[in-house]
């Protein structure tokens, strides 16, 4: 499908999907999930209902990069409907940013209450090992561009959206929750968004570390804006792929390596995932 990086009709964008979405898999999801790099395929999961290829969707992109399958699947999570959205799009990969919130908006046409974004990211923490499930409670943006950029529709959401408790405050909570039931131990952390796709330098892992950075990857904060501006209730959670401070735990990183670890964690993200969304079904959304 074609997509057309004008902000002043992407809301229209976004509902003529949710229509096409509605229709296709007969139900509305309460909750999205985006599963980022290593994420894997949401039958590990959830039983899917129905499972379709981004290509199909109107105004979606294929994702170009390794190990992002491409495709929306539901079924149902923890007791309550879920859409899942395996695989996202990056600034990096010469989109705009209208073209990579798309998936989220379009979320919000179709009636979902909230999100979840998981992502893969470099531990900038000296506390951090490959492998560590982080829970977001904050982010710095340091990415080019901004979703909210350009001719202002306010069907979307305000102009200026406050973004002071982005991470909902009740989810971390109820996150920690299930993690308790697990026995699984789960951080907290900011999350610094940059825009990729080279990996930074020790001097700039430095720089993020001093300026209260966590975590560093190439996403997740532009669908974050996304959907707060469109009135959801977000959380994100990070799996650390590699360590990034202090500077003498450095090592040298591939995608492919990027890949392994993150899959390697890939049960217990889901197990988490799971107690975590029990944890909010019975909280109004």
């Amino acid at each position: 499908m074609t997509h057309t990086a004008d902000f002043a009709h992407a809301w229209d964008l976004a509902g003529e999907a949710a229509e096409w979405l509605q229709q296709a898999i007969g139900s509305r999801p309460r909750l999205g999930i985006t599963l980022g790099t290593g994420g894997g395929q949401t039958t590990g999961l959830f039983p899917v209902e129905v499972r379709i290829p981004y290509r199909e969707i109107p105004h979606f992109l294929t994702p170009g990069v390794e190990s992002h399958a491409g495709e929306i699947t539901t079924g149902v999570l923890g007791g309550i409907p879920v859409i899942c959205l395996s695989g996202r799009f990056h600034y990096y990969e010469g989109w705009s940013m209208a073209a990579i919130v798309h998936p989220v908006r379009t979320m919000a046409r179709l009636g979902c209450e909230g999100m979840i974004f998981t992502n893969a990211a470099g531990g900038l923490h000296p506390d951090y090992n490959p492998g560590d499930l982080v829970l977001l409670h904050d982010h710095i943006n340091l990415m080019p561009d901004n979703p909210l950029r350009g001719v202002h529709d306010e069907r979307m959401g305000p102009q200026f959206p406050d973004m002071m408790a982005a991470y909902d405050p009740a989810w971390r909570q109820a996150a920690h929750r299930a993690a308790s039931h697990l026995g699984m131990s789960l951080r907290e952390g900011v999350y610094a968004g940059l825009a990729g796709p080279n990996l930074e330098t020790p001097a700039e892992y430095l720089f993020l570390h001093r300026i209260g950075a966590d975590l560093v990857g190439m996403s997740t904060v532009p669908e974050v804006i996304a959907a707060r501006h469109c009135g959801m209730r977000v959380a994100g959670l990070s799996v650390v792929s590699n360590v990034c401070y202090p500077p003498d735990r450095i090592s040298h990183t591939t995608h492919a390596s990027v890949i392994d670890t993150v899959a390697h964690s890939r049960q217990r993200l889901y197990e988490l995932l799971t107690a975590w969304v029990r944890e909010i079904s019975g909280q109004p959304f």
